[in-house]
């Protein structure tokens, strides 16, 4: 695919999704940025611009699929037809399940999964016609191997990776030139760890290892331009670990992951419970694409690099990882 793309990315005011944003923006793109905060995504379609792109915004919630339609109906009306979709929206809630209310199930749901499918099926009825187009799909590893805590975010990440596998058997029956791609992503460096809703006594954050949120992004844009892309990505070492350790050592991890998850997600420094969250409205926040751990973040994956070209070569990296995997977790 030529670089002279329309791209529009959910999620984009923040985080991955403004990485992503500035990725294809140093190759010339339009790109059509989508997210709840008008403000921030001005901010992101500024940066697009200085970077040599071109920035459009729409202000949508994505579990809403008539505005995500009216987003990408705005978008090819200013920017031209939709070449790449990237899934990226989100939201999270901390909290054990036994605290959790339905209510925030239903959200996380709507947002997480519904957005995804609400996004597809915007981006399918302009790409079908044209018989082109690629949508991508921001997984995580929590998609293969689900952790304490997160139920709701690890749930909506599996049904996310459900519905595209159908896709793709349907877009193979069809003939259609149209393709999909997941992206399997570790814990990053993004400011959702500032504003998500907890109901840990501590600050949540990301398990390390932790990645800067670039490491994300240009696997995306790999995904997005080659011409022959592979049906999944996995970036970084603790990914790889994750999913191929699901697959070997299942009760093992749950084993481990009852023992250690808890510590493994929050700080040091106390939670504040009067602190705004982003379940039901955006958080205003001075963040960019990187939240508050920086000096703590890799900025460099090996195996981001390897999954674009992986083969038989990760697969052996990946026997070798879940054996390491399961003699660290047998001698802790």
């Amino acid at each position: 695919m030529q670089p002279n793309l329309t791209v529009v990315i959910t999620g984009a005011s923040a985080g991955l999704g403004r990485a992503i944003a500035h990725e294809f923006a140093k190759l010339g793109a339009r790109v059509g940025l989508i997210s709840r905060d008008l403000p921030a995504l001005e901010a992101t379609a500024a940066e697009v611009e200085r970077l040599g792109g071109t920035g459009a915004t729409y202000a949508a919630d994505v579990s809403d699929d008539r505005a995500v339609e009216a987003g990408a109906a705005s978008f090819e009306e200013r920017l031209g037809p939709i070449d790449i979709w990237v899934n990226n929206a989100m939201i999270s809630v901390f909290s054990p399940i036994k605290e959790m209310e339905a209510a925030e199930f239903r959200r996380v749901t709507e947002v997480n999964y519904l957005g995804y499918v609400h996004g597809t099926l915007a981006a399918l009825k302009r790409m079908l016609q044209r018989n082109r187009g690629r949508i991508i799909q921001i997984g995580s590893a929590l998609a293969v191997r689900s952790i304490p805590l997160q139920a709701a975010y690890c749930a909506s990440k599996h049904a996310i990776v459900g519905f595209t596998d159908s896709l793709r058997c349907e877009l193979i029956h069809d003939k259609s030139n149209v393709k999909v791609v997941v992206v399997h992503m570790p814990a990053m460096n993004t400011p959702q760890f500032t504003w998500l809703k907890s109901r840990l006594p501590n600050l949540a954050q990301p398990v390390p290892p932790i990645y800067e949120p670039e490491v994300g992004a240009r696997v995306i844009l790999h995904a997005a331009l080659t011409s022959s892309p592979r049906r999944e990505y996995w970036v970084g070492g603790s990914t790889v670990r994750a999913i191929v350790g699901r697959k070997f050592i299942p009760g093992l991890l749950d084993f481990y992951l009852g023992k250690t998850g808890y510590k493994a997600q929050q700080g040091k420094e106390a939670d504040l419970p009067d602190r705004p969250d982003n379940v039901w409205h955006p958080v205003s926040t001075t963040l960019g694409a990187h939240g508050p751990f920086d000096k703590r973040s890799r900025p460099f994956s090996l195996e981001a690099q390897v999954s674009k070209h992986r083969g038989w070569f990760v697969l052996g990296c990946g026997l070798f990882g879940a054996a390491l995997c399961a003699r660290t977790f047998l001698t802790r």
